[in-house]
């Protein structure tokens, strides 16, 4: 069994409610410590096999696979999952402005606020990032509102053509 297919059984393993929010409070907590540490560091290219990585993050290796879940997408490269071991090298290059994306995306507030992306991204760029993810997740409704003209074409208003 693959390391990432350990954590979601670990994750999926947590019975009671109390469980299952300790669980994810303390690795919420490390995730968060993992960012602070690849956000001050941006400049560098963490990389090395998945034991390394776990262990500069303070996490064993299970843990350190679901971490690599969250940040999978906002890889320049990213990895293939299921196939990652102990000593798979592994090198987290990441696209920081697809990485803000997706916290916001993630409903993340916890992460896309830290005072560590003030030394990557500026002010500017993360409220434009923002306005991208907001634009792009504002509801369409397809419903035709009383007064709005017909779809059939008619030129009249719904209400006094294919609505009445």
């Amino acid at each position: 069994m693959s390391l990432y297919q350990q954590w979601r059984e670990l994750a999926q393993s947590q019975t009671t409610r109390k469980d299952y929010e300790k669980f994810w409070k303390d690795y919420l907590e490390k995730e968060k410590k993992c960012y602070e540490y690849l956000l001050e560091n941006k400049d560098q290219v963490v990389s090395g096999k998945l034991s390394e990585i776990a262990s500069i993050f303070g996490m064993d290796v299970v843990t350190a696979a679901g971490f690599l879940d969250g940040i999978n997408t906002s890889l320049v490269s990213p990895l293939d999952l299921d196939s990652i071991e102990e000593n798979t090298e592994i090198r987290l290059e990441i696209d920081f402005e697809k990485l803000y994306y997706n916290m916001l995306d993630a409903k993340a507030h916890w992460l896309y606020t830290l005072p560590q992306w003030d030394n990557v991204l500026s002010e500017e760029t993360r409220k434009r990032i923002t306005k991208e993810y907001r634009r792009a997740n504002i509801a369409v409704s397809n419903k035709v509102g009383r007064n709005d003209p017909c779809p059939c074409g008619s030129g009249k208003k719904y209400k006094k053509c294919c609505g009445a």
